[in-house]
């Protein structure tokens, strides 16, 4: 699950680097993913929404329910 997990993150940075941000992958333990925004998406007033509501969802959606998207 780690990989599938971190393939489709580095997918997602594209669309992060469109706007000038991008995500570092801290670590992925079980169903804990821990990520760094960078960028304009360090400081976005919106970067809970992108993680919770965009990133969190298509990883639950796409490869398990119970994954949890954490930044740190």
């Amino acid at each position: 699950m780690e990989q599938k997990i971190r393939d489709r993150l580095e997918q997602l940075r594209g669309m992060l680097q469109a706007d000038g941000g991008d995500l570092e992958v801290v670590s992925v333990e079980g169903a804990s993913v821990k990520v760094r925004l960078k960028g304009a998406c360090g400081g976005c007033p919106h970067a809970v929404m992108t993680l919770k509501q965009g990133i969190e969802r298509i990883l639950r959606s796409e490869i398990d329910g119970s994954i949890v998207v954490e930044r740190v």
